[in-house]
């Protein structure tokens, strides 16, 4: 079985040049797992990695669709499964890199297959109440009445449809994943000490400025409006709200480095819930220990 690594952290830890040593040291493609690298055109504010510092190491999933496009974790799943087919056939070692854990987790444990939607099913759905579907649903699976609220009405109709179309319950088919590659993942997280975080994060923030982050914004807001904001990219949106008059400069600086701690703080919490990550703090380790805590766990 052709074996993968996870690299996994909070924005701003250190994954990026962690990974460029693994991938190195393993002879490793490196996939990124970042739901915001995949636009095209959003580099400063992404941290996107420029081709120079790549070390000649191949990179997949970055600037791969376009700002204006809709993109979820179902179509990152098949655009991998399908990248992982094809280095499976040269039994090449893949690092799989990145805070997004949806992406991840799609990757490594795979997702439910859920039915296309049917719409004889849903125009019948929509001739009854809230109340008369959520009745409904509560019948045929309680199990997924308790977990949606009965104001809900787009989930409720969807776990109705799957039901109707496919004789299972939403709420079992929903869990039953399946993983379309072949690649056993170790996963591993990295981490620092908290204070040690912020303050890359901050400095970081302010690096992305100094290098033109404000005219990148600029430019792309100028040029797709409304689709850049419903991205909701942080340092996108913030720097949005100054150019619309909304607040200061100063303040969507402070705003970026804000928001951009706080999502660091939900990654960690993320990965900590799964259990199956192994943690290594860069403070405590540098990469060249790390690497070799690695080796000896892929070896085992």
């Amino acid at each position: 079985m052709p074996r993968g690594i996870v690299i996994a952290g909070p924005t701003g830890v250190g994954k990026t040049k962690l990974s460029l040593e693994l991938a190195k040291y393993f002879d490793a493609d490196i996939i990124s797992a970042d739901s915001a690298q995949i636009y095209k055109e959003l580099n400063i504010g992404t941290a996107k990695i420029i081709e120079n510092d790549m070390n000649g190491i191949k990179h997949h999933m970055i600037d791969i669709v376009e700002p204006t496009e809709k993109y979820s974790v179902g179509s990152y799943a098949k655009t991998v499964n399908k990248i992982l087919s094809e280095l499976e056939k040269e039994n090449k070692t893949v690092l799989l890199v990145g805070g997004t854990g949806l992406y991840i987790d799609a990757i490594c444990e795979g997702l439910s297959e859920l039915p296309s939607g049917n719409q004889e099913i849903r125009k019948s759905l929509l001739k009854k109440t809230n109340y008369e579907l959520y009745s409904e649903l509560v019948k045929i699976d309680d199990q997924s009445a308790r977990s949606i609220h009965v104001n809900d009405r787009k989930r409720i109709e969807r776990a109705l449809e799957v039901f109707y179309i496919t004789g299972e319950k939403f709420s079992i088919l929903s869990k039953k994943n399946i993983k379309n590659n072949n690649y056993d993942f170790i996963k591993i997280a990295v981490e620092r000490n908290k204070e040690d975080l912020y303050n890359r994060i901050n400095n970081r923030v302010d690096n992305m400025i100094n290098i033109g982050l404000v005219q990148e914004v600029r430019n792309l807001y100028t040029k797709y409006k409304i689709p850049l904001q419903k991205l909701n990219i942080i340092g996108y949106r913030e720097i949005i709200d100054y150019l619309n008059n909304g607040i200061s400069l100063e303040n969507a600086i402070e705003l970026i480095k804000q928001n951009s701690r706080h999502y660091a703080k939900r990654q960690f919490t993320w990965f900590k819930n799964d259990k199956k990550y192994f943690w290594y703090n860069i403070d405590s380790l540098n990469e060249k220990e790390i690497i070799e805590e690695i080796s000896k766990k892929i070896k085992m």
